[in-house]
């Protein structure tokens, strides 16, 4: 029977055994009309729902007709019109797309919005989340100074804007929790890298840190580690004197684990300390100068890539026996070789 044909009592009949739209549900419908203050959805025989003036903005790109999908907050009001959220909604649509992506452990895109000391902010499908500093990739990763919090914001600060492939690492719902993992977006193709690389290789690299222990890496997304004593034949005190972050360099790969290279940049030259040597044997008198002094004994730069140690044990007996009263910094005196180690690269003097 045609709508048009049935009778009053019988479109009442009807319309009571339409389902009330329940608090919390989830409803369909189309855009009535946009007004400056409400927006209001025509949801069929259940009636007409009033989106807010709150979320006018948030529904600024609807047009009348538009299909909608809105969530009841209040099923009846005063003028019986069903009181609506489209932000909800599109929340809870927000979710169920994460839940998606981290069952299937899929690749996404987010754009950070702004940063702290933890990691960065971004948001997607419409829910904020986070991107701590522990898994952002060797290539964002901030390799400084644990003291240096404020160089730490500034590198994160750099990343504000750039859009980065993540993985869904966490999500809750409940808790509206949402933790973001560079790191494991790029893990795959490290995997393919890391095969490609061998000890041996010469590779270049970009300096993204610099610390008291040596100097970060990024070679094509493979992070790498040049360690203070990997990097010149010399005695380096500060790596920041040999390499500042943005430095483009060479080095060749002396160890591979599971996550970092281990990188050398001295030994793609030859070692001065074999060339300087060479000629010296036991007995040899030396001129050197003291560069530290030790309990066990004091230090001497003989050359400008061999330093050698007199052993406290070649000062004598009682208080001469003590390095510090024997020997004062920088002083230079001649000493007199007592052995070379060329395989160990050392040298043991005695006082001349």
């Amino acid at each position: 029977m045609a709508k048009a044909n049935l009778t009053m009592d019988e479109l009442l009949a009807e319309a009571d055994g339409v389902k009330r739209a329940a608090t919390g549900e989830t409803v369909t419908g189309n855009v009535l009309s946009i007004r400056k203050h409400e927006i209001l959805i025509d949801l069929g025989a259940r009636g007409v729902g009033v989106v807010p003036r709150r979320e006018v903005a948030f529904a600024r790109n609807l047009n009348v007709g538009d299909e909608v999908t809105a969530s009841v907050i209040e099923s009846e009001m005063g003028d019986g019109s069903i009181l609506l959220s489209l932000r909800k909604a599109a929340k809870e649509k927000g979710w169920d797309e994460i839940q998606g992506r981290l069952d299937g452990a899929e690749v996404i895109e987010v754009t950070p919005f702004d940063a702290n000391r933890g990691g960065l902010l971004a948001e997607y499908e419409g829910i904020r989340g986070f991107l701590p500093v522990s898994q952002l990739s060797a290539e964002h990763y901030p390799r400084v100074g644990s003291s240096d919090k404020d160089e730490i914001l500034q590198r994160l600060n750099s990343l504000v804007g750039q859009p980065m492939k993540v993985r869904i690492l966490d999500a809750n719902r409940k808790d509206n929790k949402l933790i973001f993992s560079e790191k494991e977006a790029v893990k795959d193709g490290l995997a393919e890298r890391f095969a490609e690389l061998h000890v041996g290789d010469v590779v270049k690299g970009v300096v993204t840190g610099v610390v008291d222990f040596g100097a970060f890496v990024n070679v094509d997304g493979v992070e790498g580690l040049i360690h203070i004593s990997e990097i010149s034949w010399e005695r380096v005190n500060n790596p920041s004197d040999y390499v500042k972050v943005g430095d483009t360099v060479e080095a060749k790969i002396i160890a591979i684990d599971k996550e970092r290279l281990s990188l050398s940049m001295k030994q793609l030259s030859e070692d001065p300390w074999l060339s300087e040597v060479e000629n010296w044997k036991r007995g040899d008198e030396v001129e050197g100068t003291i560069t530290r002094i030790t309990p066990f004994g004091a230090f001497v730069q003989i050359s400008s890539a061999v330093e050698a140690l007199v052993h406290v044990s070649e000062l004598g007996n009682g208080n001469d026996a003590d390095p510090e009263k024997v020997f004062t910094l920088n002083e230079r005196k001649k000493f007199r070789i007592l052995d070379i180690d060329r395989e160990g690269r050392k040298i043991s003097l005695t006082v001349a």
